[in-house]
């Protein structure tokens, strides 16, 4: 229960810090932070949780991650269900805060609330291929950094930094093409206060992120097993 709990809070935190940077800092006339830094918001998240509760559950944080991870041979199956429960409910608990505090400004409009999408609902307009490929090799990538940066062969201490750092970079390359998810739990959270486009595109958030963590998962296994010298 305490890694449930832990797990719960990080999601939280990430969609709120990382979601919560593009709804209410981003777009602000003087001092917005672009695109830019909700790539390092969305990184931050997961460096600040990973050092706060890496060592309670392993700082998933993502459905995605978790799958990867059970592939790799990393994580038990019978903790796969719980951890995605766990990571989906944080996560729209943060989007409710969100929410709750966006919707405190004179004006307020819901817009897209940082939610995932492609077609007209890509920031850059970018097609479903385009983002079905985009998510599946982010995550694939993501997968590939946190199974190396957590080998018990890879320097100590440095793993949490390693993966921020990859989220910010991923960021950084993928939000003009979806706004970014490669996280299912993520992108339901938005999709749940959006509704209507949200929700019919979801799909392709939840296929996309778990298909490039399975490949991963497969990939390093192969390269890199826990028994290997």
């Amino acid at each position: 229960m305490k890694k449930l709990v832990a797990e719960f809070i990080g999601t939280l935190w990430l969609v709120l810090g990382g979601c919560g940077s593009a709804v209410l800092a981003a777009g602000f006339p003087e001092l917005g932070i672009g695109f830019v830094g909700v790539s390092f918001a969305f990184g931050l998240t997961v460096l600040t949780m990973a050092y706060a509760i890496g060592h309670v559950s392993g700082c998933h944080l993502n459905p995605a991650v978790s799958v990867g991870l059970w592939i790799g041979g990393r994580f038990d199956k019978k903790d796969l269900l719980p951890y995605i429960g766990a990571q989906v409910l944080g996560g729209i608990a943060g989007a409710a805060i969100l929410y709750y505090i966006a919707s405190g400004q004179p004006g307020f409009e819901l817009g897209g609330f940082a939610a995932n999408g492609y077609g007209e609902h890509s920031p850059g307009g970018y097609g479903m291929m385009s983002a079905l490929l985009c998510e599946v090799v982010m995550t694939f990538m993501f997968l590939i950094v946190i199974l190396g940066a957590t080998h018990s062969k890879a320097p100590a201490g440095f793993g949490g930094l390693a993966i921020g750092l990859a989220l910010t970079l991923i960021h950084l390359i993928s939000i003009p093409v979806t706004n970014t998810s490669v996280n299912p739990a993520r992108s339901t959270s938005q999709a749940i206060f959006v509704g209507d486009w949200a929700m019919g595109q979801l799909w392709l958030f939840w296929v996309a992120p778990i298909v490039g963590a399975i490949l991963a998962g497969l990939v390093y296994k192969y390269l890199s097993p826990e028994t290997a010298d």
